[in-house]
């Protein structure tokens, strides 16, 4: 195969795509002798498409993916789309309104129509985005939340739990979407902080003259379903109202004057309206003292006629309409600015209304137990650990989930209404009817009507890692093969926002369903951020097009340049910059093999001059290896690519290949040539899981290879003991070259002149051993051992002191002052040493190796100082 000048990363990624397509590399069968490895993907918003926090999660799915599918482990990552029932009906609601069509013209059945036709258009954009970023799904096993199979799996589970009795009907104070026109869950409400007013508000007494109560508040626009007017009854300042009355403002409607210790005495003005309708807390204080509630908001925000006044107007507007007929009447006291935190709709953005609504609620005291407490005892592990505190706090005071939707995009609630007001629950209208009959045998399939609301997404979604692989389970209760075999999962990764919502929920389900787990381990990612901070999203603008970026930088840049800064749960401050630095690791791996592929080789010269570099350089692999690994277990995906990237551009790249590269227009030796393309597949095993494109197109490169040796079945790098003691020598060795190189550029030496190099050792054997590479890279004319050299410049490595002649342009008081440059710097960096290993707590808490690592620094910073402070002495 020929080799390009330059790395075309969109040719070659759509070639190795392809091919792995074409020969279903991505694909996972049940397979009894192999261990399953089993990711399922978080399935994206149908509405969706590819944004930098989905390629961040689904590069960290990748990368897990194909090392297990390297480690010989049988590799199943499922993809699919979830059918997002809030976004996806806003969506097709203003798609029809495009066309002139109101969503209140259609019925439920041509609405539906509408919508699936825009799924099967726009539904799929997602996944094929995913494509080309090198996503490795096993794309015949695509799912989706509202499937055939699927729907009956919530449809079963629905019926279950209803006739478990955790499913219940009810009215109850929900969290109201005006916006979405449906209640929401607790965990889809987001809290933030806002700008605000406060308004103190006049309220009369009746039968009083002058007399009032001032009531401070953020929401005059509902002063018109105030029904009490609440006092501490330890509170002096209002003892002489008790039992006395109040009056509305603008409608003079007369509510009692109650007392609670609820209210705060030294909160505001120490007294308070209440507002059942419109206020959780209101509505507990309501149902305590047996008061009325009037709801005066419509279900799309505005005033309806129980408000009296301004019916119609919306809810904000109402609020300065009412501010302004306040101060009209004198009642208004005078506005304050107040921060608040308002509720908002995590769909729409839109403020959230407390409203009593009757919706279906499943209770979560007693089912959520198991799921509490396999995270707690780590049966189930969060990487990083910090998120098990906010998962506690979370399922420790846990409500009942309103699992109702008044949408129409989504699972129909199974519950059939009866004429009488009663209802039954069933899989089907057919069983439904036999169960009506039951209670009245007249009854036809005419008389029954469907509950309009559909369930809350999440209310499929915490089926997903049982329902892709068994649906029917649900209804048999025994799960066929497949499931037996890929569950449960291994590895989840997913963003902390839904470790509730999401998390939470499957392993609930899991619990309930399977008696076990859902999966071992969860990574949640951080949040990709700009460079002021802020969250990339398209309303700021500031994020860019994720296909954009692969289509500039190739998608093995993009991919490297995610997860340069990326640790498990902290948040990547996105630069164009790591992606940048991703494409140029790929530039530098595709010009390292073209230098090798380009080299002549003679079969009958000797390569023994090049063991010791080739010994190093397989002792610094296995070293590696060792820490990549280690990194994997632990799930620090960013820290095992960075070890990577290291071992790669630095020791392969820049030491390496520079150790063992032949003298321009001159042969290499067999033996060398062979062994250097073997450490080359081991550098391209390594990179496969995060760069998949150019690894596989240079393993091709090597030699013609089958679909079956492709390199993404190729054989993880096994383990293999390593000389510590020689990866040390030739750190030293490389110290003392660079040094060399540093002071020819100080003196604006040309690189191409030969110098002759002294150096008083300790052990003058390990440099002898790397002789051939310190006379190759420092261009050296000669290297001897002994004491110090007239007129030369000199640099210290370890404690050794190496002399470079110079003959007469030696600048004394410069070679002084450079010494004592870095002697400083040295007494410096012993000092934080020092001060670190005299911490107590550090020598105690740290892990052994790490304080072992410390002393050994301060070690070799002593000699250091030593060797540097006998250098300065000599030049008087």
């Amino acid at each position: 195969m020929s080799l390009a000048s330059k790395y075309d990363p969109k040719d070659t990624e759509a070639k190795w795509y392809s091919y792995w397509l074409e020969n279903k590399l991505f694909s996972s069968k049940v397979d009894p002798e192999k261990e399953p490895y089993t990711i399922v993907i978080p399935p994206p918003n149908v509405t969706g498409v590819l944004h930098m926090g989905h390629m961040l999660n689904n590069t960290i799915q990748d990368v897990l993916i194909r090392r297990a599918r390297m480690q010989g482990k049988n590799a199943c990552w499922v993809p699919g789309t979830d059918h997002a029932s809030i976004a996806t009906e806003a969506k097709v609601v203003n798609m029809l309104k495009d066309q002139g069509i109101d969503k209140k013209s259609l019925t439920r059945e041509e609405f539906l129509n509408h919508a699936w036709e825009w799924k099967e258009k726009y539904g799929g954009i997602i996944l094929e985005q995913l494509k080309k970023l090198g996503a490795s799904c096993d794309w015949d096993r695509t799912a989706f939340t509202m499937d055939p199979g699927l729907s009956k799996a919530v449809i079963d589970v629905f019926v279950d739990l209803y006739e478990k009795g955790k499913i219940y009907r009810g009215i109850r104070m929900v969290n109201w979407d005006p916006q979405g026109k449906t209640a929401l869950s607790d965990d889809e409400v987001i809290t933030k902080e806002v700008a605000s007013k406060l308004y103190y508000i006049h309220y009369k007494i009746e039968g009083s003259e002058n007399e009032h109560l001032t009531i401070a508040t953020t929401r005059p626009e509902t002063i018109m379903a105030d029904v009490a007017i609440c006092i501490n009854p330890n509170d002096p300042r209002f003892s002489h109202l008790k039992g006395k009355k109040a009056l509305v403002p603008l409608i003079n409607r007369s509510i009692p004057i109650i007392e609670d210790e609820y209210v705060d005495i030294e909160f505001g003005t120490g007294c308070l309206k209440v507002t059942p309708a419109h206020d959780i807390n209101d509505y507990e204080l309501g149902i305590k003292h047996k008061l009325e509630v009037i709801d005066i908001l419509n279900d799309d925000g505005t005033l309806n006629e129980k408000a009296q006044i301004l019916v119609g107007e919306d809810r904000f507007v109402a609020r300065k309409m009412i501010a302004k007929k306040l101060k009209e009447v004198d009642q208004l006291e005078k506005i304050e600015d107040y921060t608040s935190n308002v509720g908002h709709s995590e769909r729409t953005d839109a403020v959230i209304e407390p409203k009593l609504s009757l919706q279906w609620f499943l209770k979560m005291d007693e089912i959520t137990k198991p799921a509490f407490s396999s995270v707690m005892e780590d049966v189930i592990q969060l990487h990083p650990p910090k998120f098990k505190n906010m998962y506690r706090v979370w399922m420790e005071n846990v409500r009942d989930w309103c699992i109702s939707r008044q949408l129409w995009w989504g699972h129909q609630i199974p519950a059939y209404h009866l004429p009488n007001g009663e209802f039954v629950v069933a899989k089907s209208k057919e069983e439904a009817l036999k169960k009506a009959q039951e209670l009245d045998s007249t009854l036809t399939l005419d008389d029954l009507t469907q509950d309009e609301d559909v369930l809350d997404t999440w209310f499929s979604s915490w089926l997903w890692p049982i329902s892709v692989f068994d649906p029917e389970v649900f209804a048999t209760g025994k799960p066929n093969e497949e499931l037996k075999y890929y569950y449960p999962t291994n590895d989840l990764v997913t963003a902390p926002e839904i470790l509730f919502f999401w998390v939470a929920r499957m392993i609930v389900a899991g619990y309930e369903y399977m008696g076990e787990k859902p999966f071992k381990n969860v990574y949640l990612t951080g949040i990709v951020r700009d460079k002021l901070g802020r969250k990339m999203s398209k309303s700021l603008g500031n994020s860019p097009d994720p296909l954009e970026l692969i289509a500039q930088y190739g998608a093995d840049g993009v991919r490297t340049g995610m997860l340069f800064s990326s640790p498990a749960g902290n948040d990547l401050p996105y630069d164009d910059k790591l992606v940048e630095q991703g494409r140029n690791f790929a530039n530098k791996i595709w010009n390292a093999f073209r230098l090798v592929k380009g080299w002549e080789v003679d079969s009958n010269l000797d390569g023994a001059a090049n063991s010791s570099s080739i010994h190093w350089f397989e002792n610094r692999f296995n070293q590696a290896l060792a820490e990549i690994n280690d990194h994997f277990e632990k799930f620090r995906i960013s820290d095992a690519l960075m070890v990577t990237y290291k071992l790669v551009w630095g020791d392969f790249c820049s030491w390496y290949l520079e150790m063992i590269k032949p003298e321009y227009q001159h042969p290499i030796d067999q033996t060398t040539h062979d062994k250097t393309l073997e450490l080359f597949e081991d550098v391209l095993r390594l990179l496969h899981p995060f760069m998949p494109f150019i690894s596989e197109e240079l393993w091709h490169q090597i030699k013609e290879r089958s679909v079956e040796e492709s390199l993404i079945l190729a054989e993880w790098p096994v383990q293999r003991d390593f000389d510590e003691a020689i990866i040390k020598e030739a750190a030293q060795v490389f110290e003392v070259i660079s040094q060399v190189r540093n002071l020819r550029a100080s003196k604006g030496m040309s690189p191409k002149e030969a110098l002759d190099l002294t150096i008083k050792a300790k052990d003058e054997k390990l440099y002898s051993r790397f002789e051939s590479v310190l006379n190759k890279l420092g261009n050296l004319s000669s290297l001897s051992f002994g004491d110090s050299v007239e007129n030369a410049m000199s640099f210290v490595v370890k404690s050794d002191e190496c002399f470079v002649p110079m003959g007469d342009s030696i600048n004394v008081e410069e070679e002084k002052a450079n010494i004592q440059k870095e002697l400083d710097y040295t007494r410096g960096f012993l000092n934080s040493v020092l001060k670190k290993l005299s911490n107590e707590r550090f020598v105690s808490g740290a892990p052994e190796q790490v304080v072992a690592n410390e002393k050994k620094k301060q070690a070799d910073a002593e000699a250091k100082i030593k060797a540097l402070e006998e250098s300065l002495a000599k030049l008087g």
